[in-house]
């Protein structure tokens, strides 16, 4: 209960303190950086996924590019470094540990199909 306590607590500093403003300021060097930024960003400040996608809308009137908005909004959902004790402890470390390292990759490579998708359609 403390773990979870605990969670809950940073999840909302980080949701209340962390403004689209401020995320934004991360993104717009290149693709590639920003994939690897929302990522990153995404699983820190992770949440709900329906509040990514209202975070994802404030950064997309800021001009942030289709890359950083799928790779934050993928991340945010499945990566979590707020929770990797309290997951750690109930899962294992092991089991933890390879389900970052899958969801990191496959948040990668959903995003580059994504943007690959999105640019045969358009």
């Amino acid at each position: 209960m403390p773990m979870m306590l605990a969670i809950i607590l940073l999840v909302s500093i980080f949701q209340t303190y962390i403004t689209p403003e401020t995320i934004s300021k991360f993104f717009g060097y290149s693709g590639f950086y920003d994939v690897l930024t929302g990522t990153f960003v995404g699983a820190i400040a992770s949440g709900h996924g329906s509040i990514s996608f209202i975070i994802a809308d404030g950064l997309k009137e800021q001009e942030v590019s289709l890359y950083a908005l799928s790779t934050f909004t993928l991340a945010w959902v499945t990566l979590s470094f707020i929770s990797l004790p309290a997951e750690a402890s109930v899962f294992g470390i092991r089991f933890t540990t390879y389900r970052n390292i899958l969801s990191f990759l496959s948040t990668i490579l959903i995003v580059y199909l994504t943007i690959f998708t999105i640019g045969i359609l358009s």
